[in-house]
C-alpha cells in the first residue's frame, strides 16, 4: 500500500508544488513581524548570509534524500542513515507536524480575514487592531476556520500528487506571486514610504552581536525556504527519476526570500506612511499585535486605494492560498510517513485530519501557547536541519555529493564546496547558535522552566518528550517502513 506510483508530471509541476512548501504565511505572515522585532536591517544581514550557509545546501540534501530513497522522512533516515537511526528521521518528521498544528489556525485566519475583506466589511473597521485582538480571543472563531483549514487541505490531498497536489499548486501560486507583487508596488507609492523602506534596509551593526538575532535569522530561513523540515524530502520522493536536484534547489532558495523581502517591503513601507510619527514602536510590538501584523495593515493599506476592497480580498485570497500551500505539504508529509508504515492514503489522511483537529486546538484558543509552539518548534527546525547533515556524513558527504545530488539528469554540477557547505557549516551553524543562545541567557531565574513562552526550558522539555519517545519506538519504526 505504501508503494510509490506517482510522480509531478513536469518539472513546472515540481517547482510550483515546492515553492507551494517554500512561498507561504513564513514569506507573508511571520517574515515582517520577525524582521520588525528583530530591527529591521540589521536582521536581513544574519538572513541573507544563512541563505546560502543553511538553506540551499539543505533544500539540495533534501531533494537528492528523498529522489534516492522514494520514502518519507522515517524510511529515508532508516535506509540512508542505517535502522538505528529511524528515530532521527521520526524527530524531523514530527517538527514539521507540530509545526502544521499550530499552522493551520493561521491557515484559518487568512482564510477568515478573505471572507471579511470580500464582504466589504474589512475596510469599514475603525480599529484594525482592536479588531484583532477580538477575533484572536472570540475562540468559535479561530475554531471554526481551523477545522475549515485542515478539511480543505485533507480533501486535496486524498486526490492525490497529480491531481490534488500538482492540480491545486498549478493555479494557487502565480496568482499568489502575482498579487504579492501587486500589493508591494502599490504599498512602495504612498507618501512616507520611504521611510519604512529606511528601516527594513538600514542595519545597526552594534546590534550584530546578539545571539537571539542570529538564531532568529537561521529560524526564519528554515521557515521561508522550507529547509530542514522534511517537506522537500518528501515532495522530491515523487520527482521523475532525471530530475535536476541544484536548479530546483537555487530557483526555490531565491525565489521564496525574494517573496519576503516583497512582504516585508509591503508592511514596512504601509505602517510608515500610515503612522509616521509612531511607526518604529508600533512595528516592533510584541505579543498577539506583532502575530497579527499582517492583518492588522494590510486592510489600512488597501483602504488607501481604490477598488481597494477588491485588492485587499485579493491579498487575503493570496494569503490564504500561501497558507494552504504549506498547509497541504504538511499533510503530504505526516500521511506519507504513516503510508510507508503500511498504511492506505485514506487511513493516513483520517488519523493526520484527528490529530490536527485535536492538537491544533490549544492554539486556536489561546495565543500564548500558539506563540510558544511557534518558538519552540521554529527553534527545532535547527535540530532537523542538524540530522539531515548528520544523514549525509554518516553516508559519506563526497559520496552523498557525487552520487545523489549530481545525480543522473542534472544540468549543473554542484563542486567539492558542496562537502564543507553540509558536512561542516550546517552543523556547525546549529550547534554554535544553540549552544551561543544557551550561554547568554543561561544567568537568567527562569531558563530552565518549561512553561514560558520562549525559553530553552520549554525547548528542552519539549524536544526531549519527543525524542524519547521516538528512540523507545526505534526498532518498530525502522522495521515496519523497511519491511516490502
Amino acid at each position: 500500500m505504501s508503494a510509490v506510483r506517482e510522480h509531478f508530471t513536469s518539472r513546472w509541476g515540481l517547482i510550483l508544488s515546492v515553492i507551494g512548501i517554500a512561498v507561504g504565511t513564513g514569506n507573508i505572515w511571520r517574515f515582517p513581524r520577525i524582521a520588525a522585532a528583530q530591527g529591521g536591517g540589521t536582521f536581513l544581514i544574519p538572513w541573507v548570509i544563512f541563505l546560502f550557509l543553511w538553506s540551499i545546501p539543505l533544500i539540495m540534501a533534501e531533494f537528492a534524500i528523498g529522489k534516492k530513497a522514494r520514502l518519507g522522512t522515517v524510511g529515508s533516515f532508516a535506509r540512508l542513515m542505517g535502522e538505528r537511526f529511524a528515530w532521527m528521521g521520526a524527530f524531523v518528521g514530527w517538527v514539521a507536524a507540530a509545526i502544521m498544528f499550530y499552522y493551520s489556525v493561521v491557515a484559518g485566519w487568512c482564510i477568515r480575514y478573505f471572507f471579511w475583506a470580500a464582504s466589504g466589511q474589512l475596510l469599514g473597521v475603525a480599529d484594525h487592531e482592536a479588531h484583532w485582538n477580538s477575533f484572536v480571543e472570540s475562540y468559535w472563531q479561530p475554531l471554526l476556520f481551523h477545522v475549515a483549514a485542515i478539511g480543505i487541505c485533507v480533501l486535496i490531498v486524498r486526490r492525490g500528487v497529480v491531481a490534488g497536489i500538482e492540480r491545486a499548486n498549478r493555479v494557487l501560486i502565480p496568482l499568489l506571486l502575482l498579487l504579492i507583487l501587486i500589493s508591494a508596488v502599490r504599498a512602495v507609492t504612498l507618501p512616507g514610504a520611504v521611510n519604512g523602506l529606511a528601516y527594513l534596509f538600514t542595519p545597526d551593526f552594534s546590534r550584530l552581536g546578539d545571539a537571539s538575532i542570529w538564531l532568529q535569522a537561521l529560524t526564519q530561513n528554515a521557515w521561508d525556504t522550507g529547509a530542514g523540515w522534511g517537506l522537500i524530502l518528501t515532495y522530491a520522493v515523487y520527482m521523475r527519476s532525471r530530475e535536476d536536484v541544484p536548479l530546483n534547489a537555487a530557483l526555490i532558495g531565491f525565489g521564496n526570500n525574494s517573496v519576503s523581502l516583497l512582504a516585508g517591503i509591503t508592511i514596512f513601507s504601509t505602517v510608515f506612511a500610515l503612522l509616521p510619527d509612531t511607526a518604529a514602536e508600533v512595528i516592533q510590538v510584541s505579543g498577539p499585535a506583532n502575530t497579527g501584523l499582517t492583518f492588522i495593515w494590510i486592510p489600512q493599506l488597501f483602504g488607501r486605494m481604490a477598488g481597494g476592497t477588491l485588492f485587499c480580498a485579493f491579498f487575503f485570497l493570496a494569503l490564504s492560498f500561501a497558507a494552504l500551500s504549506s498547509l497541504i505539504s504538511m499533510v503530504e508529509l505526516s500521511s506519507r510517513i504513516l503510508m510507508d508504515l503500511k498504511l492506505s492514503r485514506q487511513a493516513a489522511l483520517r488519523i493526520v485530519f484527528g490529530a490536527v483537529l485535536l492538537l491544533g486546538l490549544p492554539s486556536a484558543l489561546d495565543t500564548r501557547f500558539f506563540l510558544n509552539q511557534d518558538w519552540t518548534w521554529g527553534v527545532g527546525l535547527l535540530v532537523s536541519g542538524f540530522f539531515i547533515s548528520l544523514l549525509a556524513l554518516r553516508y559519506g558527504v563526497d559520496r552523498f555529493r557525487t552520487d545523489l545530488v549530481n545525480s543522473a539528469g542534472g544540468d549543473i554540477r554542484i563542486g567539492r564546496w558542496y562537502n564543507l557547505a553540509l558536512g561542516v557549516l550546517v552543523p556547525a551553524a546549529a550547534v554554535v547558535l544553540i549552544v551561543w543562545w544557551f550561554w547568554q541567557v543561561a544567568d537568567s531565574a527562569t531558563w530552565w522552566d518549561p512553561f514560558q513562552i520562549e525559553n530553552i526550558g520549554t525547548c528542552l522539555f519539549q524536544w526531549g518528550l519527543a525524542l524519547g519517545a521516538f528512540l523507545l519506538l526505534n526498532r518498530w519504526l525502522a522495521g515496519r517502513t523497511l519491511r516490502s
